[in-house]
């Protein structure tokens, strides 16, 4: 009984409006910061860098880089403090967590664009396969006029 009680009240508090969110991810989260009696949106970007959990508890780790400072805040993703989560890109990963970011510096620290990187990857190999049966075989110049 108090084990129904307890997931009634969870899946209440559960977040139905959040993205498909995925490690590699450069994403804006929409933090509420109150101070004293105002209460104001603060944007937090960065690329997830690490998920863990399920449910009420699900958190991602955000990293970012301030005056060439490496930043990371995690995040509940469920959390009343939490307003919302902007997906800017999604980023192509082999890897559940990006603990190597935090080595790379300049360009080596971007990943590669999801869809991009991979509609690319498909659109050369199909090309090269065309050019290669287009051009006919190569024959030696000097053979023909002997």
């Amino acid at each position: 009984m108090s084990q129904q009680i307890l997931e009634a009240v969870v899946k209440s508090q559960l977040k139905t409006d959040l993205p498909a969110l995925n490690v590699g991810d450069t994403v804006d989260v929409h933090v509420r910061i109150i101070e004293g009696a105002k209460q104001r949106i603060q944007i937090f970007n960065g690329v997830i860098i690490k998920m863990q959990s399920q449910g009420i508890s699900r958190s991602i780790t955000v990293r970012r880089i301030v005056a060439n400072e490496g930043v990371e805040r995690t995040f509940k993703i469920h959390s009343p403090k939490v307003a919302t989560i902007d997906i800017k890109r999604h980023g192509h990963t082999r890897r559940a967590r990006l603990y190597y970011l935090r080595d790379r510096i300049g360009k080596k620290r971007r990943l590669r664009d999801r869809r991009r990187g991979l509609a690319n990857l498909i659109v050369k190999t199909a090309s090269a396969k065309k050019t290669k049966a287009a051009t006919p075989p190569a024959t030696d110049d000097n053979s023909e006029n002997k």
